[in-house]
């Protein structure tokens, strides 16, 4: 039997779903906050969904009146590793892009330009 659950090649539109399931944005680097998908039976979005429940991707759940009735699709571990294989590596930032992405962390009450003239 062939193991559904190899990522293989995932179309690009069928890779946008867990991306928007997940939250984690169209190159897939964005910290995820959410793991749900809800569409209706009839549409692209759940012909995909099927889909990658069929190649074990998802999981689908029966919706209710909070979804407008359609079906509640969750990305599983198989569909977090498949994505992981198709998310390039973050790109290597700057001295300068590193402080900024420091100065975004920290919370010290200073602007970004005395926080900065730290760094001399």
């Amino acid at each position: 039997m062939v193991d559904q659950t190899t990522a293989g090649s995932l179309p690009a539109a069928e890779l946008q779903i867990p991306r928007h399931a997940l939250g984690v944005g169209d190159s897939g680097q964005e910290r995820s906050y959410r793991n749900h998908f809800g569409t209706g039976p009839g549409g692209a979005d759940h012909r995909h969904c099927m889909a990658l429940v069929a190649r074990g991707f998802m999981v689908q759940h029966a919706g209710n009146e909070i979804i407008g009735g359609g079906d509640l699709f969750n990305v599983n571990q198989a569909g977090r590793a498949a994505l992981q294989e198709h998310t390039p590596p973050p790109p290597k930032l700057t001295r300068a892009q590193q402080r900024y992405q420091q100065f975004l962390s920290y919370d010290g009450g200073e602007t970004s330009g005395e926080y900065l003239r730290g760094w001399q």
